[in-house]
């Protein structure tokens, strides 16, 4: 009986800190005014269908494509920074109101660095979701690095927060609505 009721409590305190954990970091997300994503594995799952003809294709999820559309709905940035290249993922993101594209980067930090720079945003303010290890150095230089759950797990040790959902699942739709429900700019 006794081994039972341990149990139960144990269960409760690592619900409840799972649960204060969370809405500890979500009050970080108060001050998010720039969002930064990888692609592959974040606004995609990772995986790549090659044709006969050597193309690669991707699949995006659409609650993605909405979560970005509220963002620069609501006048928030959007930084993409990828190492893969594709005029299909640049169509897509155009279509949806997205300018900041950078594909085909081998060294994304240097990247990041100066598109941030050159915009004068605060490190504060930038949320970067990335899966993977080229992800990783950028993830040390904002304040609020996130990942899917799928992520590698130095991702997932380096992230403050890592979405219920898997890249190209929703991941991004997840991370979007919760900085603007924060903010009082959901569904406005």
């Amino acid at each position: 009986m006794s081994h039972s009721i341990s149990y139960i409590w144990s269960r409760i305190f690592i619900t409840f800190n799972s649960w204060y954990m969370t809405k500890n970091v979500l009050h970080r997300f108060a001050d998010v005014r720039h969002f930064v994503f990888d692609v592959d594995g974040v606004l995609t799952d990772s995986n790549l269908l090659l044709t006969e003809n050597g193309e690669l294709l991707r699949t995006m999820n659409t609650r993605d494509g909405y979560a970005l559309k509220a963002a620069l709905h609501q006048q928030f940035s959007v930084l993409i920074i990828t190492g893969g290249e594709s005029d299909g993922v640049r169509k897509r993101l155009s279509r949806l109101g997205v300018s900041n594209i950078h594909t085909g980067i081998e060294d994304k930090l240097t990247v990041f660095r100066e598109i941030i720079q050159a915009n004068q945003w605060d490190p504060t303010q930038i949320l970067y979701m990335g899966d993977d290890l080229p992800d990783l150095e950028i993830m040390r230089e904002v304040a609020i690095p996130c990942c899917p759950a799928d992520a590698a797990e130095e991702i997932k040790a380096l992230s403050v927060y890592t979405s219920p959902h898997a890249g190209g699942r929703g991941c991004v739709r997840d991370i979007i609505e919760k900085v603007l429900k924060i903010q009082g700019k959901w569904g406005i």
